[in-house]
Parts: C-alpha cells; structure tokens; sequence
C-alpha cells in the first residue's frame, strides 16, 4: 500500500474510504465559538470520520504558565489515538476547514509519537465537498485500536530554551506563522499582547495555499521559504504562532520544501506573553 505522509487528495481519499488501513480524523474547530467543529461534524463529514476537538483532544486544560494549547499528556493522547480506531500499520487521514491549519497539529503530533504515515486532506472539507463526495452525519464508532508510540523529543522547544539561547546571545532562526499585521505587533485579537519574540521572522502560513484552499506545489512552497535564511541541513530550527497549532502548517510546508523539519515552539506567543518580564518587539499590552 502506498504511504501518504504530507498531503493526500480528495480523489485518493475516496478511493480508500472502504480500506481498513485507513483511518480519517476530522479536525474542524473555530478558536471564536469552540462548539462549532462538533457541531459541524454532526452536520455532515467525512463518511467514517472521527471528531478531534482541539481544546481537550489535541491539547491538556491551560496552566497559569501555559500557553493558550499545550501538548496533551501521552498516555491520554495515545488512548485516544487508539478510540480513534489507529493503530501502528494505520494511514490517518486530517482535516479541517482552516487549510489545513488545525489538522496539521494532529499530523505533527502524530509524527511527534513516531507515526510517520498520517497525511492532511489537501483543500479540506470545502476540497471533499466541492468534488461531491458523499458525507455523512452518524458518528464514527471504531473498533478500537492498538497505537502505541513515545514522544521524539527533541522535536519540540521551550520558553525555557528560548529565554536561555536570548540570555547567552547566542543565535537561533525562529519562524512564526501568524499573519504580518499580528507578527508586527499592529492587531491582536486573541492575546493580551501584540508583537513578537525578538528575533523571529514571519512566514504567514496563508502564503502556503492557492486562493480555493489547496496548498501550493513543492516548488512554490520551497521558493516562498528560500526566503528565511539560517535554515540548513545541519542545523536545528523552530517554528511558532499564537499558540503552538498553527506553526505545525510551517512545519508540514518545510518538510514539502525538502528542509529539516524544525521543531515546534508549543508554547508559542500566548505562552510567552504570561511573563510581562520577556522581551517583545512591537506591539504594547492591552
């Protein structure tokens, strides 16, 4: 069977909904009104689809030095995985309705437990919608599975590691996902702080997709970040946003571009900002 690993189309979706190997995952959430992705699930979806929410599947409940998404705990993520009906040999199948904004956090954690066959549906539910494939509202119930799996852990960065690089001047590249007005410090309409951790660099994960929501080809998406220097093959390097769900998109574009893939910034913005002591650039609290 072949492996999908970055993107899979709608096309090819539908020509295996009825394998057993394949396991799909909707991933729908909207940050303003956190009922709606479920409520949309129950709507229509997929045929077979699970429903992910990103408040209390993808992510553990907000601590006081948190950001706004910290990473779950594993053995609750990996029971999860497995209700889902995944299991070692499964391809998992991601999307959403925010080009793939939202689904590429489960396609990175997937892959930060070792799970390298997990793929996000190019265009989203309007791309499955749009080719008028059936979907269904009765939700999925799985046989259980057997996924079992162990966190690479160098695959994701710290305010701590951040803070200390900053203390010993020393260099690192950081790209942050979020749009450029937000990165300038000029509009911040979910955190009580606007601007940027010094020496970020802004690559806003919309450049990634076509106007309808489809991603851009490999020689785009690698054009568009031959524009970040620093990045190399022999080098570590990281990526952020609000609040560590996002910056997962940069990390699926990167690994299309054929670069390293960086480790993530969990914490990202929102956690950062919980210390009024760490450096900004731009931006003023509210």
């Amino acid at each position: 069977m072949s492996s999908y690993q970055t993107l899979i189309s709608a096309g090819t979706l539908a020509r295996n909904l009825e394998n057993p190997l394949f396991r799909v995952v909707d991933c729908r959430f909207s940050l303003m009104d956190t009922d709606k992705g479920r409520n949309d699930y129950a709507t229509g979806h997929v045929p077979g689809a699970s429903y992910a929410n990103l408040d209390t599947d993808l992510s553990s409940p907000i601590s006081a030095q948190s950001g706004r998404h910290p990473l779950p705990d594993v053995e609750s993520f990996i029971e999860t995985l497995r209700r889902w009906g995944i299991s070692n040999e499964t391809q998992v199948v991601v999307y959403d309705d925010a080009g793939g904004g939202v689904a590429a956090r489960l396609w990175w954690m997937l892959r930060w437990l070792g799970h390298k066959d997990v793929a996000v549906l190019d265009g989203g539910f309007a791309a499955w919608t749009r080719a008028g494939y059936a979907i269904r509202s009765k939700e999925s119930a799985p046989a259980l599975g057997t996924f079992d799996g162990r966190p690479v852990l160098d695959t994701v960065w710290t305010t701590a590691d951040i803070q200390s690089w900053h203390a010993a001047g020393e260099s690192f590249v950081l790209v942050d996902a979020r749009d450029g007005t937000r990165f300038r410090g000029e509009h911040e309409p979910i955190d009580p702080v606007a601007g940027h951790v010094p020496g970020a660099v802004n690559l806003p994960l919309t450049d990634n997709l076509n106007p309808d929501g489809t991603w851009r080809n490999a020689a785009e998406i690698k054009t568009r970040w031959a524009k970040v220097s620093g990045i190399s093959t022999s080098r570590d390097w990281g990526v952020m946003c609000g609040s560590g769900v996002t910056a997962c998109h940069l990390a699926l574009s990167a690994f299309i571009a054929g670069l390293p893939e960086p480790s993530i910034y969990i914490g990202s913005w929102s956690e950062w900002v919980r210390d009024p002591g760490r450096p900004i650039v731009g931006g003023t609290s509210e």
